[in-house]
C-alpha cells in the first residue's frame, strides 16, 4: 500500500512568534513543523511526505527536509490563499500509485504512530475518516446576545483533529469540489459536500493544536520535563598497521586504534552515551568483543543500532556532543565529515551533533601518542505517546 501524508504548513501563523511563522517555533530542540513531519517519516506505512509551505519558505525549505535522515521522502510545494487551496496544490503532487492520503496540521506535533495507523485503516475501510475527541462538557448554542437558545446532545458532538484520511479518489472529489468554488474549513467538510460519508475514529487528547502562547509553553514544558542525559567514554591503544577511523571517517595516520571492531572511539563513546541516557546498559552488553559478529565491524553500525534501540524504548535524540582526545594527527579538517557521519547514523540533522578535537598536552599515554580517547554526552527526550 502506498500512503502519502500532506502536512499543511502554509499559514503565516505570526500571532505567536512575531516575525517567525508559528510552525517554525522551537519545542524540545526542533521546530513544531519538524516534530510533525518526523512523526510521519518514522511511520513504516507512510511512503512519502508532502509539506505545503508559504511562498517565502517553499523556495528555500529548512535543511532538515532534504537531509540524509529524511531519506528523500519529503517534497515541498507552495501553499495557496486558503488551506483548501494549499492541500489542492499538494494533491496535484501525490504519487500516482497512492492508495491513501493523510492530511495533517503542521501545528499538531504530538500525533502518535497509533493515530496514524488507525487513520490509514479507517480510510481503507470507509473511504474517508477523521480523528476526533468527544466533548466532556454540556454544549450550549447561544444567540448574538449570548443567551442560550438550545442545549445540544453532547454525545453527538466531537472535536475534530488531524490527520484526516482519505482514499485517493475520495480526496480527489473533495479537491475538485473546492476548485469549483465551494469553500470549506477542512477537507472532510469538502468530502461530506461531495457526497462521501466521513467516519469518525477516536482521537487523542494529547494530539493538541498549538494555537496560543499557553499551548506553546505547555508543549515546551512537557518536553523539557522528559529530558534524559547519558555520558560515554572510550579509549584504545594506537598501533601501526591499523586504520584510524573516527565517526566512520578514515583519518590519514600511520597509527590506528587497536580493537575487536574498527575501534572507532567517537562512535563507541556516542553509543554508550545514548544507551546510558535511555538506561539500556552499555556497548559491551549489546556488542561484546567476544562475539565474532562484531569482529572488524563498522562502529557506525553499532551507533545506528543504539539509536534504534533508544527509539524503540521511547526516546528521541536531541543532541550529541563528542570530544576526541588525540595528540596527532590534527582532526580539525575532518570534523564536518565526522559530524555528518554521526548525524546520518543516528537519524538527526547535523546541527544537533558537535565534535571537538583536543590534545593531552604531552601527558600520559595519550600525550605520548600511544592512545586515543573520546568522551560523549547525549541528550534524549521521551517521545510523546509513541504507541
Amino acid at each position: 500500500m502506498h500512503v502519502t501524508a500532506i502536512i499543511a504548513a502554509a499559514g503565516s501563523g505570526r500571532r505567536l512568534g512575531g516575525a517567525v511563522p508559528k510552525q517554525l517555533l522551537d519545542i524540545g530542540g526542533r521546530s513544531i513543523l519538524q516534530h510533525s513531519v518526523d512523526a510521519f517519516l518514522r511511520h513504516d506505512r507512510v511512503s512519502e511526505v508532502i509539506v505545503v509551505l508559504p511562498g517565502s519558505l517553499a523556495g528555500a525549505p529548512p535543511a532538515w527536509m532534504t537531509s540524509a535522515s529524511a531519506g528523500g521522502r519529503v517534497r515541498v510545494v507552495e501553499g495557496g490563499t486558503r488551506r483548501q487551496d494549499s492541500v489542492a496544490n499538494a494533491f496535484d503532487r501525490v504519487d500516482a500509485r497512492c492508495d491513501v492520503v493523510l492530511v495533517h496540521d503542521a501545528t499538531r506535533p504530538f500525533v502518535t504512530p497509533d493515530l496514524i495507523s488507525r487513520s490509514i485503516d479507517a480510510a481503507m475501510a470507509h473511504g474517508a475518516a477523521i480523528v476526533a475527541v468527544a466533548v466532556a462538557d454540556t454544549v450550549k448554542r447561544v444567540d448574538g446576545s449570548r443567551v442560550v437558545t438550545e442545549t445540544l446532545p453532547r454525545e453527538a458532538i466531537y472535536l475534530a483533529q488531524t490527520p484526516q484520511a482519505f482514499r485517493r479518489a475520495v480526496l480527489g472529489d473533495a479537491v475538485a469540489l473546492g476548485r469549483a468554488g465551494v469553500a470549506a474549513t477542512d477537507e472532510a467538510m469538502l468530502a461530506e459536500q461531495a457526497g462521501h460519508p466521513v467516519h469518525v475514529i477516536p482521537g487523542d487528547a494529547a494530539n493538541v493544536k498549538i494555537t496560543t502562547a499557553a499551548d506553546l509553553e505547555a508543549a515546551r514544558r512537557d518536553l523539557r520535563g522528559a529530558g534524559r542525559v547519558g555520558t560515554g567514554y572510550d579509549l584504545h591503544r594506537l598501533v601501526e598497521g591499523r586504520p584510524l577511523i573516527l565517526g566512520g571517517v578514515r583519518v590519514p595516520s600511520p597509527f590506528g586504534a587497536l580493537g575487536h571492531s574498527d575501534a572507532d572511539v567517537v562512535c563507541h563513546a556516542a553509543t554508550d552515551a545514548i544507551l546510558g541516557a535511555a538506561a539500556l546498559g552499555d556497548i559491551g552488553r549489546h556488542f561484546p568483543d567476544t562475539d565474532p559478529a562484531w569482529k572488524d565491524a563498522s562502529s557506525v553500525e553499532l551507533l545506528r543500532r543504539a539509536a534504534v534501540m533508544a527509539a524503540e524504548a521511547g526516546f528521541e535524540i536531541v543532541n550529541l556532543d563528542v570530544v576526541v582526545v588525540l595528540e596527532r594527527p590534527k582532526i580539525a579538517p575532518l570534523l564536518e565529515r565526522i559530524r555528518q557521519g554521526i548525524a546520518d547514523a543516528v537519524g538527526v540533522t547535523v546541527d544537533r551533533i558537535s565534535v571537538k578535537g583536543k590534545t593531552n598536552e604531552g601527558v600520559d599515554a595519550i600525550g605520548r601518542g600511544e592512545a586515543i580517547a573520546a568522551h560523549a554526552v547525549a541528550m534524549l527526550h521521551a517521545s510523546v505517546r509513541t504507541t
